[in-house]
């Protein structure tokens, strides 16, 4: 009969080698006491959905500089937080976040539902999301299964069923290995483990505090797990952006509607991005167009974006049929989303 993997081993490493992130509470200090803020659980999940830790550091840091509690996220101006988020990436996100935050302020003064049931309520609050915070914050023992818990749970069972059709199993699986003492610091742990030990890429077996019940281990398959059905390719968008400047430093930026791609992002006027050679549309404004004889290229979730970028300098008098003139004091490239950024580097560069 072989070892079973218990908690408590895991635990154990955990409470000697946990990562140290700004929206966590230390499991000493949490051992003594010290309780962890809702708010800034929720912040950071929603923030690290689709999202690496490195890359979310810096903006939570911020967000929780500008508006510390969810009261204060809650009365802030929804374009500050859309250029604040800008080139996080996934905008709907940001919109979610503030409709998360008002509801949270308006009805339930200000405090979060401590239940997986009731956080599903919220918006942009899915399954994974709430029982993250519901475990984290709260300490409830909720299954938390994000990537590194499903790579966990793989190879530690030797699942070889393909993600993602294996979900519900590794669900399940990371459900029964969910203790009822500490379980906020045990799902803590397993994703620390998957992000630090348990890598996709050349897993360190040899210091894994489970590294004696693990299967995969035993029957030298760690490094092929998890499976994952193969994707289909991704298709190219092509569109067009452009970008006029005022001969006063003037830029001519229009707002995306608040659904669909980059929704309530500001950016350049352009056309539809679609999957064929742009075809011919109005600009946004009468000008001499210069066009670049390099593209802004960006990729998406589930799909690769050529833009051809339009360049124009335009006299004070000239009116935009699209969009609208932003002063260059008012302007910075920083409330832009990555591809309008990108677009812009280009456009000075030429």
């Amino acid at each position: 009969m072989r070892d079973k993997a218990t908690p408590n081993d895991l635990l154990d490493w955990y409470d000697r080698h946990a990562r140290d992130l700004p929206w966590r509470i230390s499991p000493h200090a949490r051992q003594a006491g010290a309780e962890p803020d809702p708010y800034r659980i929720w912040l950071s999940e929603i923030m690290l959905q689709q999202t690496t830790v490195a890359a979310v550091k810096e903006y939570f840091e911020r967000f929780t500089a500008l508006w510390p509690t969810i009261d204060a996220l809650a009365d802030a101006e929804d374009a500050r937080v859309m250029g604040e988020w800008a080139g996080l990436g996934y905008y709907a996100r940001a919109r979610n976040l503030l409709k998360c935050a008002r509801v949270v302020h308006t009805e339930l003064d200000g405090a979060f539902p401590d239940t997986v049931e009731e956080l599903r309520k919220l918006p942009g609050i899915g399954p994974y999301t709430a029982g993250a915070i519901a475990a984290i914050a709260f300490d409830k023992p909720a299954v938390v299964v994000d990537g590194n818990v499903e790579r966990v749970m793989s190879r530690l069972f030797d699942v070889h069923t393909p993600l993602p059709a294996a979900k519900p199993e590794l669900t399940a699986l990371a459900l029964e290995q969910t203790p009822q003492t500490r379980p906020g610091d045990y799902a803590q742990a397993v994703m620390d483990l998957g992000a630090t030990i348990c890598t996709p890429r050349n897993p360190a077996c040899g210091i894994c505090p489970w590294r004696t019940p693990c299967l995969a281990r035993q029957n030298g398959t760690a490094a092929e797990l998890p499976k994952k059905i193969r994707k289909k390719p991704k298709p190219v968008r092509f569109g067009t952006a452009y970008i006029a400047r005022r001969v006063d430093g003037a830029y001519l930026l229009e707002r995306r509607p608040d659904k669909g791609l980059l929704g309530g992002m500001l950016g350049w006027p352009g056309s539809d991005w679609i999957e064929v050679e742009t075809p011919p549309h109005d600009t946004p404004i009468r000008a001499e167009w210069k066009t670049l004889n390099t593209e802004a290229r960006h990729t998406f979730t589930h799909f690769h974006l050529r833009l051809t970028v339009k360049t124009a300098l335009v006299p004070m008098d000239r009116a935009p049929a699209r969009g609208e003139f932003v002063n260059s004091d008012a302007f910075s490239s920083n409330d832009l989303p990555t591809v309008m950024r990108k677009a812009l580097d280009l456009g000075q560069g030429s």
